[in-house]
């Protein structure tokens, strides 16, 4: 038996007026999903444990089957896994956005989407201007970069931007929750004040102003942690694995969890994401592997917007572009496939911002006794037969 899960991130959401009261999976036509829905068991998953944060990182980390609370230690050791960053037993990492600010307030987490060349440039002249013994700033995708504090305390508060768009940045920066942390809460909200003195005047800001963009006048550091202890996904279940993805973060979560790690030209992270060269990914790698973790975060940035017309846009995509040509070419295989679909958090649009709320799934096996949900979507899955299910058992339940 092979193995596909696809994760389409943040999908899940809240009735919305304008869609006649449904969420965009309810909207969104998914004649692929559904019809695989019909030949799967179907339930709804809670993926973030109790006292926990409605991250992506601690979401995927819990859909792979991990104890989030043992061994999660921020997102931007994840991240540097990603990118090859090593992470020494006495430096701290954080992820480090790039935001839009405006009258003192942030715009955005993600400076307009900025382009992955235009935001090197900018890290790079923060890691010139702003760079010490303690401190390194290492350029990534977009706006999603990587900063390191050797002697760092993660004992500190930090709010990722995604979660307070509208608000001003001077009532959401660093805290420190202990004594212990107040002289890194301190260093961090140094640099984010510095930043904006040297971001707000650089050309290719101005360039971007000029041409209608949102500028990328601030840094943003978030999820602070030192090197995670995980065992990998082959110790846990006895398989081996691929992620394939558009971000860091997942990249990073599959180098700790001894993932083979399978980039497609083209993945963005966005709507315009090359789904198909994703989908076709996915098939070729069960040629070498178990199991395949298949990120799409298209969804979740449009949650994130507030944009729900794209948001069912993606959703659609996802339906007609991955989900059909994984279905028809996985039948076609000598060998079993067994798939599953799911989010792994909701990302309301009219919230803009990530919830704990439980989210559908289904569970396709070849020879499975069907339920009676013939749709996927977040009221359709309240008649499955997997019933609300915690994270802990979802993996070990597909790998059954």
């Amino acid at each position: 038996m092979k193995y596909i899960l696809i994760l389409a991130d943040g999908a899940s959401d809240l009735p919305i007026d304008e869609l006649g009261g449904k969420t965009p999976l309810q909207s969104a036509s998914t004649p692929n999903i559904d019809a695989l829905a019909g030949r799967s068991r179907c339930g709804r998953l809670i993926t973030i444990p109790p006292g926990m944060p409605p991250g992506s990182e601690i979401a995927n980390l819990s859909v792979m089957g991990y104890d989030v609370k043992e061994v999660f230690e921020g997102r931007g050791v994840l991240e540097a896994a990603s990118m090859g960053v090593d992470i020494a037993g006495d430096e701290m990492a954080m992820r480090c956005n790039l935001i839009c600010m405006e009258d003192g307030k942030i715009k955005n987490h993600s400076a307009g989407h900025i382009e992955t060349e235009e935001a090197r440039i900018l890290i790079e002249e923060l890691q010139k201007r702003l760079n010490s013994d303690r401190v390194k700033f290492f350029p990534g995708v977009s706006y999603r970069h990587l900063l390191v504090v050797k002697g760092g305390n993660k004992s500190i508060d930090c709010t990722p931007p995604h979660n307070v768009p509208g608000t001003p940045f001077i009532d959401v920066m660093v805290n420190a929750i202990t004594d212990e942390g107040r002289e890194t809460a301190e260093l961090i909200n140094n640099l984010i004040v510095s930043s904006q003195e040297i971001l707000g005047k650089h050309p290719v800001n101005l360039k971007r102003i000029r041409k209608g963009q949102d500028p990328a006048n601030s840094v943003w550091p978030w999820s602070p942690g030192y090197r995670p202890q995980m065992k990998t996904f082959r110790e846990l279940y006895g398989k081996s694995g691929a992620v394939i993805s558009a971000v860091d973060l997942l990249y990073g979560i599959g180098a700790y969890a001894g993932l083979k790690a399978i980039h497609v030209e083209g993945s963005t992270g966005l709507y315009n994401t090359n789904y198909e060269g994703k989908a076709k990914a996915a098939v070729d790698a069960l040629k070498e592997v178990d199991f395949v973790y298949l990120h799409i975060e298209a969804s979740d940035e449009a949650g994130h917007e507030g944009d729900f017309e794209l948001k069912k846009k993606t959703i659609e995509y996802l339906d007609q572009r991955v989900v059909k040509y994984i279905v028809e070419q996985t039948a076609a295989m000598d060998e079993d496939v067994a798939i599953a679909i799911l989010p792994d958090h909701p990302t309301p649009c009219k919230l803009r911002t990530h919830t704990r709320d439980p989210v559908p799934f289904l569970i396709y096996h070849p020879g499975y006794k069907s339920d009676d949900v013939t749709r996927w979507d977040e009221d359709s899955v309240l008649d499955g037969g997997f019933g609300l299910m915690h994270a802990r058992d979802f993996m070990k339940t597909f790998l059954a």
